[in-house]
């Protein structure tokens, strides 16, 4: 039977095979295909516990870990697994230090596994008109916030920096689109606050005709309502105006920043698009009275979504101009 706590889950993957099997029905239900041919003509190597692909190619053998975020790690299958379950199921997240000491790995190491976790947890949306949200019978809020530390706690040197940058003191800009309708919210790190950036991502994510709701910052002022049936908030005067309010997203900005400022403490702005993805996949896979997912749901929904994904240490650390997700 397959676990569905922690301690569970523990003592489950604790057994290799266990491990083998759970990651064999998740991305192989049909059967065992080789990666690099797509040939179901495999045999499995007990012994070695790997697969052996009778075509003929440079590569025939392969295990679990090839073309996934685990390839080229030494870190076993039961303790990837592990960390998995605690980062899908931690609200405000968990740093490498605490996986470190749970599972006995080097905390650089487990800062790299988390960030390749956080790569298998981001959402493709894609920019196709079938994977936008919204529609007219629905409600969508849209707002901005700003992630960086405080003016007050700064260098009087690194305050002069941050206001020449212009803008909320020179913070990283990140803007969430929440559907009411499908409880589904989108989250991206912006390059800034101009009208044509953040209305051009609206127009991306959602569909044409929906109900947007913003506040009256300026880039909203002009322009959405040629798209959209769009109402606006002055949340300096009220923070609801009968059905058009923000108060979804700001609820969003609240579980990131308590992640962010309570569990990661410091987070560079090179690295802050893969915590938003983190939070955004938590936010849009945790239980509700219509959609009842556990603990097991989001660690299963994680799981799938691992293959096709590689994070390189030196993509990671900006070494190389490689893109981290790699199509193999």
């Amino acid at each position: 039977m397959e676990p569905t706590t922690l301690q569970e889950a523990i003592l489950y993957f604790a057994d290799p095979n266990n491990c083998r099997e759970y990651l064999v029905a998740r991305r192989w239900p049909d059967g065992v295909v080789c990666p690099r041919c797509q040939s179901k003509n495999v045999l499995f190597l007990e012994k070695y516990n790997r697969w052996h692909c009778r075509e003929k190619h440079a590569a025939p053998q392969f295990t679990l870990k090839t073309q996934t975020i685990f390839e080229d790690s030494p870190i076993p299958l039961d303790k990837w697994l592990m960390a998995i379950w605690m980062i899908v199921n931690c609200k405000n997240g968990i740093s490498s230090w605490e996986i470190h000491r749970a599972l006995k790995v080097t905390q650089k190491s487990t800062w790299f596994m988390l960030h390749r976790l956080r790569l298998a947890m981001k959402a493709d949306f894609g920019y196709g008109p079938m994977t936008k949200i919204g529609g007219p019978e629905s409600e969508v809020e849209v707002d901005e916030t700003f992630v960086g530390g405080r003016k007050q706690n700064m260098h009087k040197d690194k305050k002069v920096r941050y206001e020449a940058k212009g803008g909320a003191s020179g913070k990283a800009v990140v803007q969430g689109i929440l559907d009411r309708t499908a409880r589904h919210v989108r989250a991206k790190v912006m390059p800034d606050v101009k009208r044509e950036t953040l209305q051009k991502e609206i127009l991306t994510q959602v569909k044409y005709g929906s109900k947007v709701y913003t506040d009256t910052a300026v880039a909203y002022e002009q322009g959405m309502q040629w798209r959209f049936v769009h109402d606006m908030v002055n949340k300096t005067e009220t923070y609801v105006k009968g059905r058009v309010h923000v108060n979804g997203v700001e609820n969003f900005w609240s579980l990131l920043k308590r992640g962010l400022n309570g569990t990661y403490i410091a987070v560079e702005p090179f690295h802050l698009e893969r915590y938003v993805d983190e939070q955004v996949f938590r936010y849009n896979n945790r239980g509700t009275e219509d959609n009842p997912l556990n603990d097991a749901d989001r660690f299963d929904a994680a799981v799938r979504q691992i293959v096709g994904k590689r994070l390189t240490y030196k993509e990671l650390t900006g070494k190389t101009e490689t893109p981290e997700t790699q199509a193999f």
